[in-house]
């Protein structure tokens, strides 16, 4: 027997069955019901707003899949280029259509020169780089106007090669501009993650070398953040895609959500509170202040998980394989303290708070030379690809444009009083 619920309106006494479809039920069918009453949701936190097959996030068991393959199958086996195909046309590619889609996008990284010295060098010397992110990926739209035909499969394609392509070389060239250094060409010869550190870190070498363990950790940081269903940035891509608008503005828009420090600054609030902590003999001081209401402890807990974060074990074993080869980090033992302390606490344990994704991937940023200020930057460059499916998805589900509802709480009518009359 179909799964469904009952909807009675009192008022009435007139009721309508509406089925249970795949854990939703659909708001048209209650509308024939009760016109004009809308059911109240700030934050959309009850609500689906889609439909979407690109990634499942099960808060409750701690799973998160990418087009139904785990986060740990990928994490091992994958790269996140092939992570990034697969988002965006549902299917692992074959070796030959994985060459090609490397090749493709290793070959569209450079961002014009006239481009880069006109628009990136007119911003102040100590502009976030992430405000410097999302100007110049909204900029790119001036530049590439064919990307306005969204109607186009094979344009669509070609702009979002050059936007995975091209967001390492901006964010990077931020970076390098930020800090008074010279700006670093792409090299073609390298891998997409190692390429993307020699643009960051590299001063005067022919050719930028750094450990495979450095490269491979960046790696597994972009492939977890890659997607993570519908998040606000995620959501806000959608929502302004719906809108029929180029990509580059898409992702500028979408990035625009993840630069304020709700979304995309978990890690770097981390990275605060382990400095803040300071040594080992202040961590139960501070478990018991977090118990007192008096502060918060970072990088626990989620506001979809209610279990382990997968990603969270990912990146554990990508901090130490770092940490190998950068050496100790007295912070890494302060988290490994601090996170063996609020397991063992039924405080925590009971309100289901555990490690989340950013409570190391912060460590590993700033062990690999990161500054804080850049950490929400790499999470933009890991997310435009889930970005990107998403707004495909959107097109090809030729959705109505995004409108939702309120319930007014203003003044009734008024009269309008002429300024001289009032008092």
């Amino acid at each position: 027997m179909p799964e469904s619920i009952t909807i009675t309106d009192n008022r009435t006494g007139e009721s309508i069955e509406v089925p249970i479809v795949e854990g939703g039920v659909d708001a048209a069918a209650w509308r024939k019901l009760l016109p004009n009453v809308w059911f109240l949701d700030p934050s959309f936190s009850t609500t689906a707003a889609t439909t979407s097959a690109i990634s499942e996030v099960d808060g409750e068991n701690g799973i998160l899949r990418y087009r139904g393959y785990p986060i740990e199958q990928l994490a091992e086996h994958s790269t996140f280029l092939e992570v990034a195909y697969l988002l965006l046309y549902g299917e692992l590619p074959t070796s030959g259509e994985y060459d090609v889609w490397v090749h493709e996008i290793t070959h569209h990284t450079f961002i014009h020169e006239r481009f880069r010295k006109r628009f990136m060098e007119s911003f102040l010397h100590d502009a976030h780089p992430m405000g410097m992110f999302v100007s110049t990926i909204a900029a790119l739209s001036t530049f590439y106007p064919e990307a306005k035909d969204i109607e186009d499969p094979e344009n669509r394609m070609h702009q979002i090669v050059r936007l995975i392509a091209k967001v390492p070389t901006v964010a990077a060239a931020g970076f390098r501009f930020n800090t008074g250094m010279p700006f670093v060409y792409p090299d073609n010869n390298l891998d997409f993650a190692t390429n993307f550190l020699s643009m960051m870190f590299k001063i005067a070498e022919p050719t930028y070398q750094c450990d495979p363990a450095f490269a491979r950790a960046l790696d597994l940081l972009l492939i977890t953040h890659a997607d993570h269903g519908q998040n606000c940035s995620t959501s806000t891509a959608r929502v302004v895609g719906s809108a029929h608008t180029d990509p580059y503005s898409v992702i500028s828009a979408a990035a625009c959500s993840l630069y304020g420090p709700r979304h995309g600054g978990a890690n770097q609030a981390v990275m605060e509170m382990l400095y803040d902590i300071g040594s080992y003999e202040n961590i139960d001081p501070f478990i018991k202040a977090v118990k007192a209401g008096e502060t918060r402890l970072m990088g626990f807990g989620h506001r979809v998980y209610k279990n382990y974060d997968p990603r969270a074990r990912i990146i554990k074993q990508a901090a130490y394989d770092v940490f190998e080869v950068t050496g100790s980090n007295p912070l890494l033992d302060i988290a490994l303290k601090l996170e063996e302390v609020a397991l063992a606490d039924d405080y925590f344990v009971s309100r289901r708070l555990y490690p989340n994704v950013d409570f190391y991937s912060g460590l590993i940023y700033q062990s690999m030379g990161f500054p804080t200020d850049m950490f929400t930057v790499l999470f933009a460059i890991a997310r435009t690809a889930g970005w990107l499916a998403h707004w495909v998805e959107l097109l090809e589900q030729d959705s109505r444009i995004a409108r939702p509802r309120q319930v007014y709480t203003g003044s009734q009518e008024r009269t309008y009083t002429p300024i001289n009359q009032r008092s």
